[in-house]
């Protein structure tokens, strides 16, 4: 018999840092009957948070996903429903996490923090998601806290965001006066008891104070629905009368399309406001037969579209969005878009053109595993098995090949080098490094040979501080470690034309590769997400230079482009052009050409005036207001750009630019000039030059 994917929902819990995301996670656990005891984040017993780095630290690193079923208001004897649930990270050293849980996911919970609104990682979240067109709901939770308040976050994740925020709910109170919630739908109040931890929640009348506020929040609720339904703005319009069930059809309608976005309350902690939340993923998250089917490419012609439709009787295709390695084989996390897949089955991976064997399938539980014999389209699950699968791979029928859309993934700010402490430990290095890098695609390493040191390369200091306790904890390489390094880039300022000839003559056969180039500063189109900042163009004319060729001169400039001329880094936003050259009947060949190739992109960046990039960061520091004085001077002096500062209440934030180089060991500083009281955020945001006095010292810490 075939299930209803109606039922089903693939939704993730996503927000900034300490908004309250694996709180939700956990009382959605124990209210579906997944656990049978409340796990909480600062006793380090969340089930989510299952790594003993994450229960130390009570943050989240991975993310963890579970399946739960649902049934209306909690009441067994209504329809189940079936919840895929996936907890991210808000540490925005983790945001790949996030970024590969929202590829695959058909909608999310967006959880503010009811005091702060929104921060700086809930816009990095809230901008991914709008990239993978991920319908969301808004959560506030937390309105238990201190300056707790309903209408400023509203206002935030209007104005922040750029959304459209329609309250569906509404606050009995806030901070230590919070009570309950008002359904704006069925205007209806409700109240849970602590005491059950949430169990017991029941209906009360709606308090005299607030009905006035709950009649002017419903009247808008239906204006914002009827925009999403043109059958319904007919009937708002002509003043008819409109239905609970049109107005719900309406805003999810709504919220499908992106249009507008639900906003819920609760506290999470307190146990209050789970259960609606819950009841609003079924009512106004898509089920997999909402979303468009999915679109990819046949792996033989890239230009050649094929359509997979969400659909049993399809054939079957996949993505790999994460891999956990473990001592039994890697566990792939997969999301089934289309088919089904048998344990057992023999399969392929298109993007790589590699056989796989999906041996065994589980259900996931955070770090627990049911078995299952099959997985269809739309589940969620996790496959052993496979051997070449990266994240962001197609895995597919091999009779019916499709290649889905990749995932991008950010470039690593930040290096670190690791040495390991003996011989045994150096021959499980290089194995441990090539699993890090399979688990995680903005990890990358590489082995220096004039210092004999490896250096491992990350998204901040958190991140390579958890990769050195994962070498050292989970994969039992002693290594020692030393302090984090910048990545910086060179790019040009200017034209500049140069040539390379690669001659020589040995005896026999010899070598002839003669190219002319021009390079010029380039700046990527807005909105290509891809990281190749190197544009190669040929402008070839006569055949001066032969077709079979010119791949090698490209391969030996962007070859050179890896290490520019100041310091060895990385040369960004430059256009190369090759307009002349010459070769020799017998002695050109792919190699000389890539040796002039090489030679040529390095004496034309020595004349078009190269310069030092560093990684400018997008830094949020929230502070009491009795403090900002000297955070704000404490930042300024890190050659920091603030950019604005605003006071809530008794806090005050501050958003600046500053560069990464600046902020080393910056959190302990903060603390002490705040009596740690202060917190902050930072994400990468742009390259900018190096001043000149900041750029002698960094190149002279090069040699």
């Amino acid at each position: 018999m075939d299930r209803d994917l109606k039922k089903f929902r693939n939704i993730g819990i996503a927000a900034h840092i300490d908004a309250g995301k694996t709180t939700v996670s956990e009382r959605i656990l124990y209210y579906t009957g997944k656990t049978h005891k409340v796990g909480e984040v600062h006793e380090g017993t969340a089930v989510m948070d299952h790594l003993p780095e994450e229960q130390e630290r009570g943050i989240t690193i991975t993310s963890a996903a579970t399946t739960c079923p649902w049934h209306l208001d909690g009441n067994p004897a209504n329809e189940e429903y079936i919840i895929n649930l996936i907890d991210t990270p808000g540490h925005v050293d983790f945001t790949v996490e996030v970024e590969r849980s929202l590829r695959v996911l058909d909608g999310a919970v967006a959880v503010f923090d009811g005091r702060e609104g929104v921060e700086a990682q809930s816009e990095t979240v809230w901008r991914q998601a709008s990239k993978y067109h991920v319908p969301r709901l808004c959560f506030i939770n937390k309105m238990d806290k201190i300056g707790a308040d309903f209408n400023f976050c509203v206002g935030t994740i209007r104005d922040r965001l750029g959304a459209n925020p329609v309250p569906i709910q509404l606050p009995i109170g806030a901070a230590e006066t919070f009570a309950g919630v008002i359904d704006l739908l069925a205007m209806k109040a409700y109240r849970w008891n602590e005491d059950s931890k949430g169990l017991e929640w029941g209906e009360i009348p709606i308090p005299d104070d607030h009905k006035a506020a709950a009649e002017q929040a419903r009247a808008y609720m239906i204006e914002k629905a009827s925009e999403c339904d043109e059958q319904m703005m007919e009937k708002y319009l002509s003043d008819e009368p409109i239905s609970n069930d049109e107005i719900k059809a309406a805003l999810r309608k709504g919220t499908i399309s992106l249009m507008i976005n639900p906003v819920l309350c609760g506290s999470a902690l307190k146990y209050k406001g789970v259960q609606l939340l819950l009841n609003a993923v079924v009512y106004y998250l898509p089920s997999p037969l909402d979303k468009p089917p999915i679109v990819g490419h046949d792996p033989r012609d890239k230009n050649k579209e094929l359509v997979r439709r969400i659909d049993s009787n399809e054939p079957f295709c996949g993505i790999v969005f994460k891999i956990v390695s473990d001592q039994h084989g890697d566990l792939t996390y997969l999301r089934v878009y289309s088919g089904r897949l048998q344990s057992g089955a023999r399969i392929i991976n298109s993007t790589r053109d590699k056989k796989e064997i999906a041996s065994r399938i589980w259900e996931m539980h955070a770090a627990d595993r049911l078995p299952r014999e099959f997985a269809e389209a739309g589940d969620i699950v996790g496959v052993v098995g496979f051997k070449y699968g990266l994240t962001g791979d197609t895995v597919c029928d091999p009779d019916h090949p499709v290649v889905l859309e990749k995932m991008e993934f950010p470039e690593p700010v930040i290096s670190m080098s690791i040495e390991p402490k003996s011989a045994n430990d150096k021959n499980k290095l290089g194995e441990a490094l090539t699993t890090l890098r399979r688990e995680d695609p903005t990890f990358r390493s590489n082995f220096d040979p004039e210092t004999g040191q490896t250096i491992i390369h990350g998204m901040g200091e958190l991140h390579l501080e958890i990769i050195a306790n994962k070498l050292r904890r989970d994969l039992k390489v002693d290594v020692l470690v030393g302090k984090p390094k910048v990545a910086y880039k060179e790019t040009i300022t200017k034209k500049a034309e140069a040539q390379g000839k690669h001659v020589k003559q040995s005896g026999g056969r010899g070598q002839y590769g003669d190219c002319w180039i021009r390079i010029e500063p380039y700046k990527p189109v807005e909105g290509d997400d891809s990281e190749d900042t190197i544009l190669f163009e040929n402008e070839i004319k006569g055949g001066t230079i032969p077709k079979e060729y010119i791949p090698s001169v490209e391969y030996g400039c962007r070859q050179a482009g890896k290490s520019g001329v100041l310091g060895g880094f990385p040369v960004l936003n430059v256009k190369i052009s090759l307009f002349d050259g010459s070769y020799h009947d017998v002695d050109s060949s792919q190699i000389a050409f890539e040796q002039a190739g090489i030679l040529a992109m390095q004496a034309a960046i020595k004349k078009a005036g190269p310069v030092l990039l560093e990684p400018i960061m997008k830094l949020q520091v929230t502070t009491p207001v009795e403090f900002a004085g000297p955070v704000q001077g404490d930042i300024s002096s890190r050659r920091a750009m603030i950019e604005n500062t605003e006071t809530r209440g008794n806090t005050q934030i501050i958003d600046a630019t500053v560069p990464l180089a600046s902020m080393f060991g910056y959190s302990t500083i903060l603390r002490s000039l705040t009596q740690g009281r202060a917190n902050y955020t930072m994400e990468p945001h742009s390259y900018a030059q190096v001043p000149n006095h900041v750029k002698d010292e960094v190149l002279a810490s090069q040699k």
